[in-house]
């Protein structure tokens, strides 16, 4: 069982899909001969060639307006947006088309693409380059919307990505691309799309997030065991939309507690639509106020002030323990 990090679980992902299915192809802005701005596509076009890793021109809409077509006409392609700030330049075709396909046609078409793109702040970026939009395709009939949170999910997410006959729009936090190493089986391996996960048993308090911020939420919980005595309970979505209500609600209804970490901003993020389900689904059974730390509903800040705007362990901290004294 090697110990690789998210980059080189990703690639290893798809090496594996290519080598097994033939219909899969790897498209986007500098995937071939120079293997990607963050060199996920490494190797790809040495084994495969031309013919199955594309580059293409730099015009988002290009990309995944062809793809729409290929996918339609039987081939699995996988999208790369160099960053996802980019990626609104290809919304009309997602939102206008891909999205709606299964609907247009009544289920006569389907439209099996994926749409890669990294993610998020964490890596000190220009402008445009570290957004964090997931609400805004999580609002997205048509479109599912998948965040891994590190190397062995992201691998086994993708796979399931590929597989499935409809559109993902799957986000990588470009911070955790090489922050950390996991055991990631020889054995391919998938995840149910719209399943999320218990990653560390708790009580008192649940912490639901995903992504890069997951990471932080780890890191506060541990410090609140040692310094309070409280072990949460951390929920990793992994998906965003469908969104695994039901783990989340049974969570709740054990600990009575809960706050929801992610890094986009605060107005109409998916912090709020974990709220919301909650609220429907396990209202009574709460002893506090649910509590959010988010991003900010502003641009994200360029350079060293990007940390001030990412939730970290001490913002994370301090919520947890208003939660818990209320």
């Amino acid at each position: 069982m090697p110990s690789i990090n998210m980059a080189k679980a990703i690639n290893l992902a798809l090496f594996e899909a290519m080598d097994r299915d033939p219909s899969v192809v790897v498209m986007g802005e500098d995937v071939g001969p120079d293997e990607g701005v963050f060199r996920i596509t490494e190797g790809l076009h040495k084994k495969f060639g031309d013919k199955r890793v594309i580059d293409t021109p730099l015009a988002e809409s290009g990309i995944v307006g062809s793809a729409i077509g290929m996918a339609i006409y039987g081939l699995k392609p996988v999208c790369e947006i160099q960053f996802s700030g980019f990626d609104y330049y290809a919304f009309h075709q997602l939102e206008c088309h891909a999205s709606r396909f299964r609907n247009r046609t009544r289920g006569r078409v389907n439209v099996p693409l994926v749409m890669r793109a990294p993610y998020g702040g964490g890596i000190r970026a220009l402008e445009h380059h570290s957004e964090s939009r997931e609400a805004i395709y999580a609002h997205t009939p048509g479109l599912k919307v998948v965040i891994p949170s590190g190397p062995r999910n992201a691998r086994a997410l993708l796979h399931s990505s590929i597989q499935d006959p409809d559109p993902v729009i799957y986000y990588e936090p470009k911070a955790l691309y090489r922050l950390f190493k996991e055991d990631v089986p020889e054995k391919m391996e998938t995840l149910p799309i719209g399943q999320a996960q218990v990653v560390q048993k708790g009580s008192e308090l649940t912490i639901v997030s995903y992504g890069a911020s997951l990471r932080a939420c780890l890191e506060a919980a541990e410090m609140l065991q040692e310094e309070d005595g409280v072990k949460p309970e951390i929920i990793d979505l992994l998906t965003v939309s469908p969104l695994d209500a039901t783990l989340v609600v049974e969570s709740v209804k054990n600990t009575g507690r809960v706050m929801v970490v992610h890094e986009g901003p605060r107005t109409c993020g998916l912090g709020a639509e974990v709220v919301a389900r909650i609220n429907e689904a396990a209202l009574l059974y709460l002893e506090a106020p649910i509590k959010r730390v988010t991003g900010f509903d502003t641009p994200i800040p360029y350079f060293s002030k990007e940390r001030f705007y990412i939730p970290d362990a001490d913002r994370i901290l301090n919520a947890a323990r208003e939660v818990l004294s209320f």
